[in-house]
C-alpha cells in the first residue's frame, strides 16, 4: 500500500515565485498587463495579414502562423503564473499538470520547426528569387506550416509520457508551470536515463534545427555579399533581421534551460529564464516584426483608412 502512495499522487502544488507582500500585487497587475499586450499584439498581426492583400506573401503568413502559436504558448503558462503571483503556492491535479507539460513542450517544438521554415522562406527569397513564388506556392506553405505544428506535437510525446509514468514521492514542483526538470525532481526513482532520453529528443532537435538555421543564413550572407549596391544588401538583411532577433532570443534562453548545465535548475534560475522564452518572446514577437517593417506599418495605415472612410459612411 505504501508503495502505491509513493508512485501515483492526485495533484500537484505550483511553487511560483516567492515575492514579498508589497511585489505580490504589483507582479500579477505587471504580468497581466503583458499578457493582454501580448494577446492583443499576435491578434493584431494575424487579422492584418488576412486583411491587407499587401501582406499576402509567403512571410507574412508564416509569420500569422508564428502569431497563432504564441498566443497558445503564452496562455499555456501564464494563467498558472498569474495564479501563484496572487495567491501563492497553487495545486494543479496531476493530469492539468501532464496536459500543461505536453502542450508546453509540443508549441515548443513547433516553434523551433517553424523558426527553420521561415529560415528556408528567407533563403529562398533571396538566394532563388526567380523560382521562389513556385517553391514557395500556397500549397507549400500551408504544408509546411502543418508539417511543423505536427511534428511538434508528435516529438513533445515522448517527455510527456515518460514523466507522467515516473513515480512521484514528492508534490510541491518548484516552478510557476509544471516543467520537465522541476518535476523529475520529485520523482522517487533516478531519473539520470530520462534525462538523457529528454537531451537527446529536445536537445537534438533544437541544434538539429538551429544548425539548419545557421546553414541557411549563412547561405543568405553569401548572396547578399554579392548583390551590387549597399542599398539592395540593407533591404535583403532587413528581411531576416527579425526572424534573426526571435531567433536568437527563444534558442539562446532554451538551450540555457534544457541543455544547459544540470545545477541551474537546482538554483531556480531556470524559472527566470524560462520567462524568455514562456513569456517574454511571445510579447516581443509583434513588436520585433511591426517595429521597423514598413510593410506592416503601410498596411495599418491602409487598414485605418478602410476603417475610417467606413465610419464616416455610418
Amino acid at each position: 500500500m505504501d508503495h502505491i502512495n509513493h508512485t501515483w499522487t492526485k495533484s500537484f502544488i505550483l511553487a511560483g515565485f516567492t515575492l514579498s507582500g508589497t511585489l505580490q500585487p504589483l507582479a500579477f497587475l505587471g504580468t497581466l498587463g503583458i499578457y493582454l499586450l501580448t494577446f492583443a499584439g499576435n491578434v493584431f498581426i494575424i487579422v492584418l495579414v488576412k486583411a491587407d492583400s499587401g501582406l499576402s506573401t509567403p512571410m507574412y503568413f508564416f509569420i500569422s502562423v508564428l502569431s497563432f502559436l504564441e498566443l497558445w504558448y503564452v496562455s499555456t503558462t501564464v494563467p498558472t503564473l498569474l495564479h501563484t503571483l496572487l495567491h501563492g503556492c497553487s495545486p494543479i491535479s496531476s493530469a492539468a499538470c501532464f496536459i500543461q507539460l505536453y502542450v508546453f513542450h509540443s508549441l515548443g517544438m513547433t516553434e523551433c520547426y517553424l523558426l527553420g521554415v521561415m529560415a528556408l522562406d528567407r533563403y529562398l527569397a533571396i538566394c532563388r528569387p526567380l523560382h521562389y513564388h513556385a517553391l514557395m506556392s500556397r500549397r507549400v506553405q500551408v504544408w509546411l506550416a502543418l508539417a511543423s505544428w505536427v511534428a511538434g506535437f508528435s516529438a513533445a510525446l515522448v517527455p510527456a509520457i515518460l514523466t507522467a509514468t515516473l513515480p512521484f514521492c514528492l508534490k510541491v514542483v518548484s516552478h510557476y508551470f509544471c516543467d520537465l526538470g522541476p518535476l523529475m525532481q520529485l520523482a522517487c526513482v533516478d531519473t539520470s536515463w530520462h534525462a538523457q532520453v529528454y537531451i537527446a529528443v529536445i536537445g537534438m532537435i533544437n541544434i538539429c534545427d538551429l544548425v539548419l538555421i545557421l546553414g541557411l543564413y549563412g547561405g543568405i550572407l553569401k548572396a547578399v555579399l554579392k548583390l551590387p549596391s549597399a542599398a539592395s544588401r540593407a533591404k535583403a538583411f532587413s528581411t531576416c533581421s527579425s526572424h534573426i532577433t526571435v531567433v536568437v532570443l527563444f534558442f539562446g534562453s532554451a538551450f540555457i534551460v534544457y541543455v544547459g548545465p544540470p545545477g541551474i535548475q537546482a538554483q531556480g534560475t531556470d524559472k527566470v529564464i524560462a520567462l524568455v522564452y514562456t513569456f517574454l518572446t511571445p510579447f516581443l514577437n509583434p513588436i520585433i516584426y511591426t517595429l521597423r517593417n514598413k510593410d506592416v506599418k503601410d498596411a495599418a495605415r491602409r487598414i485605418a483608412q478602410r476603417i475610417n472612410t467606413a465610419l464616416k459612411k455610418l
